[in-house]
């Protein structure tokens, strides 16, 4: 009477063998993904001097809708030309910002450049110019639908969940990569061993 072990069918060892490796490669897809979108959100823009902000109406749709994430970097005033995307300040010195596209750029006789925006979706320019002192930046990159996440992850939260996640990432990796090293080394076992012969009474 045979009291060995019954050998694992091989097709379920494949099966398994390859759901493992199809999670795995999922995984860090999501991870290579979600790393990608970290610089272009955060690392970025801090490294280049640019800020991240959220389009919150519907005055640049359809190219930039509600959510859209625009990185907007500093240029100077001389570089800014018609057709471009201008973020400037609604009243000099305060906060508030909006980004339109400039449709006209004047030059006075005191050398003073000035420049008269337009929403996209608006169907008249913006009443007043935007003078030197209220630019911001230029449009660099815009990322659809992140501009949400960017509100979330802003000011003390964004301090706090930027290494948080960061973190998270790199714990999850690590799980990823001694697993996979622990399971090879079980297969080399496993062949080194040879397969074994049922015991037999």
């Amino acid at each position: 009477m045979s009291t060995g072990r019954r050998a694992a069918r091989p097709d379920t060892a494949s099966e398994k063998s390859l759901a493992r490796y199809l999670g795995t490669a999922v995984m860090a897809a999501l991870l290579v993904a979600l790393a990608a979108v970290a610089a272009l959100v955060i690392v970025v823009p801090a490294v280049s001097g640019a800020s991240a902000l959220t389009v919150l109406t519907s005055s640049m749709a359809p190219k930039f809708p509600p959510g859209t994430l625009l990185v907007v970097r500093p240029t100077e005033v001389d570089d800014i030309a018609v057709g471009q995307v201008l973020t400037y300040q609604i009243e000099s010195g305060r906060p508030a910002v909006v980004s339109h596209r400039v449709v006209e750029r004047s030059v006075e006789l005191d050398g003073s450049v000035s420049f008269t925006t337009k929403g996209d979706n608006n169907a008249v320019a913006d009443p007043d110019p935007v003078r030197e002192v209220q630019v911001k930046g230029t449009l660099w990159y815009a990322i659809p639908l992140l501009g949400w996440i960017n509100n979330v992850v802003t000011g003390e939260s964004r301090a706090v969940l930027v290494p948080v996640a960061a973190g998270l990432l790199f714990a999850y990796t690590a799980y990823l990569v001694v697993g996979s090293l622990l399971h090879a080394s079980r297969r080399k076992k496993r062949r080194g061993q040879g397969p074994r012969k049922a015991a037999t009474r």
